[in-house]
């Protein structure tokens, strides 16, 4: 027996499924919301062939047949045709329908199959967009302020912004948050910590940076098993990207070295984050809740003979050195003073042991 031959539409709306079944494989998009997608583009071409936008669409995925009928409500005098029918033609149609009640009117499809074809392919060029920009955004969200590897896929050689591909995203790190003198180029893993994540007109985008003091902090917790299981506690951090940081942690167990723990054996530990940070200096400090123990640790490598706090309460301190610290302490070009500062939330006068030139007696 001869196989019938399928009509030109039935095809095409067979190929159809073929495409949104490789959708789902490719992009995880389910079938199911495709089809919703394409039954609202329907309704919108009856909408606007029609006047009326309520449809009942039935789909056959196996044999790529679409089935709309338009409703219309039963009544006894029609006022409008588009959305109303009379009650002894709504019988022909179904001999059960009642005043009140809506009959589904089949429709030939080919009077607005184009219009139909193309706003769902319009809307499921759309419905890709915004899956696609859903899942980016998912896939943003779960790596929020988290230390995360890209693959460096292009560096703007005007702006010398780095394109970076995490995971399925893609992400721009902008040259005022790289480290300053880091050597990148193209195919290298760098790694960068997500500080924000924003929806715009353009998608969702990953604010990140290799400065952000929290990058530091992330590779530690990622580096020393005794801050990622709590029993060291990183307190606070301070940052000048590409020279130096200073990290305040406290040990939660009497039996281990906050400080030691982070350095390592041999230095293992923190030489592993230097070295992926490019060479920058990090001094880490023991966290004391008393302020004048911490602002001295603080200055560190200097020692600290004492520590004076304002007698008006203000978070700020005189610091004495010894005469043969004072330039370590203060750091080049004030660095040092300066990390101390915002690692304590101090302001810190240092002056050497001799006392300032010129100070009184």
């Amino acid at each position: 027996m001869a196989r019938k031959k399928k009509e030109p539409e039935q095809q095409g709306n067979e190929e159809l499924f073929v495409a949104l079944g490789l959708l789902e494989k490719e992009k995880g998009i389910p079938v199911d919301f495709m089809l919703d997608k394409i039954k609202k583009a329907i309704a919108t071409a009856c909408k606007n062939n029609y006047g009326n936008e309520e449809v009942d669409v039935r789909v056959d995925a196996n044999t790529g047949r679409f089935d709309v009928y338009l409703l219309k409500t039963v009544v006894e005098e029609v006022e409008d045709s588009n959305r109303e029918i009379l009650y002894d033609l709504a019988r022909e149609i179904n001999p059960l329908a009642l005043l009140g009640e809506q009959v589904g009117i089949k429709l030939d499809t080919k009077q607005f199959g184009r219009v139909a074809a193309q706003t769902a392919r319009n809307i499921i060029r759309q419905g890709i967009r915004d899956s696609e920009r859903g899942q980016m955004m998912q896939e943003f969200q779960s790596k929020h302020q988290e230390l995360v590897s890209g693959l460096v896929e292009r560096i703007d050689p005007k702006t010398g912004a780095i394109s970076l591909r995490i995971g399925k995203a893609e992400a721009v790190l902008p040259k005022n948050e790289q480290i300053g003198g880091e050597s990148v180029n193209e195919g290298d893993y760098i790694k960068v910590y997500v500080v924000d994540v924003r929806e715009t007109e353009k998608g969702p985008k990953a604010i990140i940076s290799r400065t952000h003091p929290d990058l530091v902090k992330r590779m530690f917790e990622t580096e020393v098993p005794e801050i990622y299981d709590g029993t060291v506690e990183i307190k606070a951090v301070s940052r000048e990207a590409g020279s130096r940081t200073k990290l305040a942690v406290q040990s939660h167990n009497p039996d281990v070295d906050a400080v030691g723990a982070c350095i390592g054996a041999r230095g293992a530990r923190v030489s592993e984050i230097v070295d992926e940070l490019g060479g920058e200096k990090i001094d880490i400090v023991e966290y004391s809740d008393d302020p004048q123990k911490f602002i001295a640790a603080a200055l560190s490598p200097a020692s600290v003979l004492k520590v004076e706090a304002a007698e008006d309460g203000s978070r700020s301190c005189k610091v004495t050195v010894p005469d043969s610290q004072l330039s370590l302490a203060i750091g080049n070009k004030g660095q040092n003073a300066r990390l101390a500062a915002k690692l304590t939330g101090w302001k810190i006068d240092i002056k050497p042991e001799s006392g300032f030139y010129g100070e009184e007696a």
